[in-house]
């Protein structure tokens, strides 16, 4: 019998050594009982907790989806203009803790997946409606709404190809250059800030 309170904790490893587990091998050869075997448990544990492979990685997916939404309240928090906070979204979204190696690799194992997952595309269309709601917002303070609807959808998908091509090639597309890339789109996309 598990002790008291051990769920969460217990929990939470198992999703670390899925995340471990989706970097070794990817979505298709992951198993229970290899994340188990990460885990130092049982594969009866990983049953006791979720209810199976697809239930622990839906699991795994909103564990860094969590993840990521507190990197962007923690940045948004920081931000004191609607400029700042378009810089703010940035940055979360590439975050030292989204660019490890074994979370990129997991992010990419689960989107890959996703379209045989009717959960993860659900969370992952909750993902992006978010991180748009979240530009759109600090947009319309700067421009136009027809302006800023536009430029949200574009500042997500070049902060999601810039990820992936980070994830997929690496070093040519560290965190800074990362960044630096979505920002200089947004600047080219917004009016010159007059200093007088």
């Amino acid at each position: 019998m598990p002790k008291l309170g051990m769920g969460p904790v217990r929990r939470n490893q198992l999703i670390e050594a899925a995340i471990s587990s989706l970097h070794d091998y990817g979505y298709a050869d992951t198993t229970v009982a290899r994340i188990a075997k990460k885990a130092g448990v049982s594969s009866g544990i990983v049953h006791h907790y979720f209810d199976g492979k697809d239930d622990l990685l839906f699991a795994t997916m909103q564990h860094m989806l969590r993840d990521l939404r507190a990197e962007t309240l923690k940045s948004l928090k920081q931000a004191q203009t609607p400029r700042g906070r378009l810089s703010a979204i940035v940055a979360a979204n590439f975050a030292p803790s989204q660019y490890s190696p074994d979370v990129m690799t997991a992010w990419l194992a689960l989107y890959g997946s996703a379209r045989q997952s009717s959960n993860l595309t659900r969370i992952l269309r909750l993902y992006d409606a978010r991180l748009n709601s979240n530009l759109k917002h600090a947009f319309n303070k700067l421009t136009n709404p027809d302006k800023a609807t536009e430029l949200a959808i574009g500042v997500s998908a070049l902060i999601d190809g810039v990820w992936l091509r980070a994830a997929l090639f690496g070093d040519v597309y560290n965190r800074d250059t990362a960044i630096h890339l979505v920002e200089s789109y947004i600047d080219s996309q917004l009016p010159p800030v007059r200093t007088h």
